[in-house]
């Protein structure tokens, strides 16, 4: 191995370095570096043995930097597509159905901030935050409670 190859090891740790990754992100990413079978998943094994690939970690990232912006099924799907114990993502969500309407309601604010002025507008103000993930209930909520809100 030349010495200007970085290592996968190295290569993990430079991915981790930018933000947390779960192990199957980083199997994704570093695959094509593997020269022998079993390779990567050693490397990762270490990795995850002290601490610096932690599942509940990239969760709580992701919910961090992304559920003030997005409903429950968009943060669903970012944690899917991380390859995250499907009981964990379930958890996570649970968690942020008790604020959706908040977050629903404050996104509504920041993009339009009053009423829709007819049918056209509150389906447009609709499908903008269905598009961010939010259930219907939530976005009928805010949107047709818009004008106490805006008031």
């Amino acid at each position: 191995m030349g010495f200007d190859k970085p290592s996968l090891k190295g290569r993990a740790l430079r991915l981790l370095a930018q933000r947390e990754h779960s192990r199957a992100e980083l199997l994704r990413k570093l695959a094509p570096h593997e020269e022998a079978p079993g390779e990567l998943a050693q490397a990762l094994d270490e990795l995850q043995a002290k601490g610096f690939i932690d599942e509940q970690r990239v969760i709580d990232s992701v919910i961090h930097r992304r559920a003030a912006r997005l409903g429950a099924s968009r943060v669903r799907q970012e944690l899917q597509a991380k390859g995250l114990p499907p009981e964990a993502v379930a958890q996570a969500v649970d968690g942020l159905r008790g604020t959706e309407v908040d977050r629903a309601r404050e996104v509504w604010r920041k993009k339009f901030g009053r009423a829709p002025a007819d049918a056209a507008e509150r389906a447009r103000q609709m499908r903008f935050l269905a598009a961010r993930g939010f259930g219907g209930e939530s976005i009928r909520r805010v949107v047709a409670g818009a004008d106490e809100d805006a008031a």
